[in-house]
């Protein structure tokens, strides 16, 4: 069992099998829907495509195109983006400046799925990781999806500004 202290909770510990939750089914589908679906993609749906290599899901990919009804765009588009799909490993450089680039084209509600090896995968990503690099990116995690039986995603949002709160 793998521990990790919970970033800014002084006391309190993430364990590993906690955070291996998916999204649920969306409400009303039987529990049925694509894993797309669940984790959110709405058809005409704009979403970017960043950190792509021959080690990603393909089946996943098609079952996002399938679901928005378009092929996803790359980082080299002007389009701004609902979502975004950030497949990253270890190895990829720093997560900060990736979640940063990410957000660059992201629309004021949109959302980052950062999709990581799983344990044990080569270029497995700590959990405690994607938390600091998410807080410093200004980011929080809204929740956990396993995408196959290589990787899996947090989904990540903007903060809410005080204003914003009611």
């Amino acid at each position: 069992m793998n521990a990790t202290p919970a970033a800014g909770r002084p006391g309190r510990t993430i364990y590993e099998e906690d955070l291996a939750v998916s999204t649920p089914p969306v409400a009303g589908d039987g529990g049925a829907s694509s894993t797309a679906e669940r984790m959110g993609f709405v058809p005409g749906m704009v979403v970017q495509e960043l950190g792509w290599n021959s080690d990603v899901d393909d089946e996943f990919r098609g079952e996002v195109e399938a679901r928005i009804g378009e092929e996803m765009v790359d980082e080299d588009s002007d389009e701004v983006a609902e979502a975004v799909i950030l497949w990253f490993r270890e190895d990829d450089g720093d997560l900060v400046d990736a979640l940063v680039d990410a957000i660059t084209a992201l629309a004021d509600n949109g959302f980052i799925w950062l999709l990581t090896p799983k344990r044990g995968r080569d270029g497995y990503v700590e959990p405690s990781d994607i938390a600091e690099a998410a807080a410093a990116a200004g980011l929080s995690q809204t929740s956990l999806a396993t995408v196959d039986s290589d990787w899996a995603g947090a989904r990540l949002a903007s903060r809410k500004s005080r204003s914003d709160r009611k």
